[in-house]
């Protein structure tokens, strides 16, 4: 094995770096599907769609995070299985957590159809923006199971350590979604549907290479035909961790959702505002969540092997990476956003550039603090104590929400900007407090 696949020896910051950078370009990648789409539909449709574009990512993403949620939760098992080398157990858990998973994801498709129109309605999205949202969605929904294969997949090689092969898949899925973006709606005046059809069509090519990658180099991560039963205690432990994970994703994005509704109030030039600090922040978030996952992968096989020490030490340097991360992506955010709107959007209007210019300036100032919040979660996660991150999340987004509400009015998009800093102020306390109580020790 080389140093990414065991995490139970060696230098213990460059193990986080090497695993950490191949997630932290997959992050990155995998924001370019949406992106793709937005900069295709702000230039070829128009900044209505581009407004929309922004409602559906963010209706989208509560789906995707379910189903990303309880993969990284998977992904723990799998990881302290592999720490433990106990791979017979690994398969039964690859055979539970498959087709437990597709079973979920077939039916977060049929909810999120069902559901379409009343969300829409209920977040109060102006009614010229929700017929583009509508046309999106519809495509969107009934592609979920591919990118639920696509993240279990990643799930079980990063449990591995092997970070480096979904994101070279990832890669050309992105090449090929951009092909398909530019033939389906700048050529085929596809529209928006275009723009959706082609991020199906990418995802489920990525998703049928990484399994066919895992088959033929990583055969001990599939089930077989004798790994196919049932075993109460591990599908328990399966679902719990699971659905602990993916309801920690979702209600992270429940609140952005009930954010993204009080921003609908605001007119179309504040959706549109708004549509472009979440992409610029999307690549910013690529590097906590990466950081975030690389610290859990690293716990949770020390954990495996019995090696606290490890445990405690890769927590101690993964946070001190992320805090450097924090501070040099603030910088970055603020210098680069004027660049962002002209190449996103061309020309807007002063109250569009004003809102995301103002939002940046303020997010940038608490970013630090998102990305130290972060690395609890990695920790609490890599532990397996993933109610933690649930009740953070929850008082983030108690305050993120309530705060969005009371301050829209008077500051415009700015008011997101306070109310989320405010979020990450309570939760890094919060997160401070029972690490301080419970595991400096």
């Amino acid at each position: 094995m080389n140093m990414t696949d065991d995490l139970t020896n060696g230098n213990i910051r460059n193990q986080l770096i090497l695993l950490a950078l191949p997630l932290i370009l997959g992050n990155i990648f995998q924001q370019l599907y949406n992106t793709v789409d937005t900069f295709i539909i702000g230039r070829y449709v128009g900044h209505t769609a581009f407004a929309a574009a922004g409602v559906a990512g963010s209706i989208m993403n509560l789906f995707i995070f379910v189903i990303n949620g309880g993969c990284n939760g998977i992904s723990i098992i799998f990881a302290e299985l592999y720490g433990e080398r106990n791979l017979n157990v690994l398969r039964k858990e690859s055979f539970l957590s498959f087709s437990s998973g597709c079973l979920v994801t077939a039916m977060l498709s049929v909810i999120g159809l069902l559901t379409l129109s009343p969300l829409l309605n209920m977040i109060r999205t102006p009614k010229e923006v929700q017929v583009f949202a509508q046309d999106y969605l519809q495509i969107i929904y009934p592609g979920l199971p591919a990118a639920f294969l696509y993240n279990w997949c990643s799930a079980a090689l990063r449990a591995a350590g092997d970070t480096k092969t979904p994101l070279w898949i990832l890669m050309i899925a992105i090449a090929l979604n951009s092909g398909l973006d530019y033939l389906f709606v700048a050529c085929c005046d596809a529209g928006i549907s275009g723009a959706a059809a082609a991020t199906v069509l990418s995802q489920l090519f990525a998703s049928l290479v990484c399994l066919a990658y895992m088959k033929r180099r990583h055969p001990y991560l599939l089930f077989s035909r004798n790994d196919i039963a049932f075993d109460r205690s591990l599908l328990l432990k399966t679902a719990n961790l699971g659905i602990v994970s993916a309801l920690h994703q979702s209600s992270l994005y429940i609140g952005k959702l009930l954010v993204q509704g009080t921003v609908n109030t605001a007119g179309t030039e504040i959706i549109s505002a708004y549509t472009m600090t979440t992409r610029i922040e999307g690549f910013a978030n690529s590097f906590g969540d990466s950081g975030s996952t690389a610290i859990s992968v690293f716990i949770a096989q020390n954990k495996g092997a019995g090696k606290t020490g490890r445990m405690k030490q890769g927590f101690k340097s993964g946070t001190k990476l992320m805090i450097v991360l924090g501070i040099c992506l603030s910088a970055i955010m603020v210098l680069a956003t004027p660049f962002a709107i002209t190449l996103f959007m061309g020309q807007v209007s002063d109250v569009v550039a004003k809102n995301v210019t103002a939002y940046m300036k303020l997010i940038a100032v608490f970013y630090v603090l998102c990305f130290t919040g972060n690395s609890f979660v990695g920790l609490y996660r890599g532990l397996g104590i993933v109610h933690i991150p649930v009740l953070g999340t929850v008082l983030h987004i108690s305050i993120r929400v309530i705060l969005s509400c009371l301050l829209i009015e008077r500051m415009g998009l700015a008011a997101v900007a306070v109310a989320t800093g405010a979020g990450w102020i309570a939760v890094v306390a919060f997160q401070s407090i029972l690490y301080a109580c419970f595991l400096s020790e």
